[in-house]
This record gives structure tokens, sequence and C-alpha cells, in this order.
């Protein structure tokens, strides 16, 4: 997910809350509960979701979701062992709960 994608600041910035959010759709949501469940220590991926994944997307894609996704974890893993610091790239600010409900499709995100 990226602003290069096409995807919104808002829809980005609401990644933290996707599960309640309306802005993802049905396979938007398999991939992000597929890649939280991945990510969570002692947890797994249960049968109802393996499920769900392999009916959302083909092969190829489950293979490059789930290796993007673990290559992700490894490099938080990695990067926490070696006192690495975000390096920026990625800035983003929580919203505040009203902010969430205004159309900031056009890529404009309100300041503090």
């Amino acid at each position: 997910m990226s602003r290069s994608n096409g995807v919104s600041e808002v829809k980005l910035l609401d990644v933290g809350r996707w599960s309640e959010s309306d802005l993802f759709d049905d396979r938007e949501r398999t991939a992000l509960a597929y890649a939280e469940a991945m990510t969570i220590s002692g947890s797994g991926v249960d049968d109802g979701l393996f499920d769900r994944v392999h009916d959302t997307f083909t092969e190829e894609q489950i293979v490059e979701l789930t290796c993007t996704v673990a290559f992700e974890n490894f490099l938080s893993k990695f990067h926490r062992a070696l006192r690495i610091e975000a390096q920026g790239f990625c800035a983003v600010r929580p919203l505040i709960a009203d902010e969430r409900v205004v159309d900031r499709s056009d890529g404009d995100v309100p300041t503090a």
C-alpha cells in the first residue's frame, strides 16, 4: 500500500484500524488479517483465515504476500536488535478520531 499506487493518505493513516474502517474492501481486509496473524507473536493463521486467503488470492499472490510480510517482519526484528532507528521514509502521524470521517481523498492531510 502506498500513495504511488493510488492509495489515499487517509487510507494509509487508517491502516492501524483496518478491521473497523470502512475504507478497506474485503480483499484488503483478508490481506491485512493475514499479515496481522503472521506478525503477532504467539498467533498464527487459523484454518478459517487460511481458507479465506486461498479463496481470495491466487497461489502466486499468496506467495508474494507471504514473502512480503515475512520480509517486513524480519526487517523489524533485525533493525530492533541492531538498534537501527526509523529513517523517516514513512513518517505517519496518527489521526485524531474526528479527522477520520473527513474525506481527504485529494491527499490533503490536516495539521495538528
